[in-house]
């Protein structure tokens, strides 16, 4: 792996692009999520090669649910399996996994692996994956305020108020990555991008590949980051 003078603490990504990689391959669209998977295990590795802390991933939207009932199905079984897949590979990688996103809407088996995962992980200490499942940007918002208003908080500030947030446990991201071409937050931490840097690349997520990494990383290393200063 390539020598990079500065690095983030926390990256996040938006995984965009398995459907048109499937299409482009002549494949369904499963086939296209399944791919998207194992580029996810390999930016993991990555990521704990590079002593990354934090790495935080859009899987499914509040959106994602308009898709064809199909999908939808299809998208739900490869989580399953990938969980189990997480569970299986972490027994090496001392990582913590944390589902944020509202869970309740899931199937009661799906919420039960998360359980499992998330509490045979909770006390490891090396890269935190938060998987963004069920996840809206606005909905964390709202419910950050529902908690925070039967709380006894007598002080609002942006650091009281980020502690109701799915990912409290977690500093702001420094670097959102969005793949296949698109330049928007698809509601996607929208509190906590106040001050990230964005790298947006054309290559579809299943050919993100670890030098597609590097390249992100390297633009990031050359960013000035003035937080609002000189």
């Amino acid at each position: 792996m390539n020598k990079i003078s500065e690095l983030p603490q926390h990256i996040a990504i938006i995984m965009d692009g398995n459907r048109r990689w499937a299409k482009s391959h002549n494949l369904p669209v499963v086939a296209g999520h399944r791919a998207g998977a194992e580029t996810l295990r390999k930016i993991i590795e990555a990521c704990m090669k590079y002593e990354i802390k934090y790495l935080t991933v859009y899987a499914f939207s509040t959106e994602n649910w308009k898709r064809s009932p199909q999908e939808v199905t299809d998208l739900m079984n490869l989580m399953r399996e990938y969980l189990e897949k997480l569970k299986r590979d972490n027994k090496d990688r001392n990582a913590k996994i944390k589902i944020i996103g509202d869970i309740t809407r899931l199937d009661k088996d799906l919420q039960e692996k998360i359980a499992v995962l998330q509490e045979s992980t909770c006390e490891n200490t090396g890269l935190t994956i938060n998987v963004a499942l069920n996840y809206g940007g606005r909905d964390e918002i709202i419910q950050a305020i529902k908690k925070m208003s039967a709380s006894d908080i007598q002080n609002l500030s942006p650091e009281t108020f980020s502690q109701f947030l799915y990912t409290s446990d977690s500093p702001d991201p420094d670097l959102i990555i969005r793949t296949a071409g698109e330049q928007r937050l698809s509601n996607f931490l929208l509190w906590q991008a106040a001050y990230a840097e964005f790298y947006y690349t054309e290559v579809l997520w299943p050919d993100f590949s670890t030098s597609e990494l590097d390249k992100a990383l390297n633009a990031f290393s050359q960013r000035v980051r003035k937080f609002g200063g000189r």
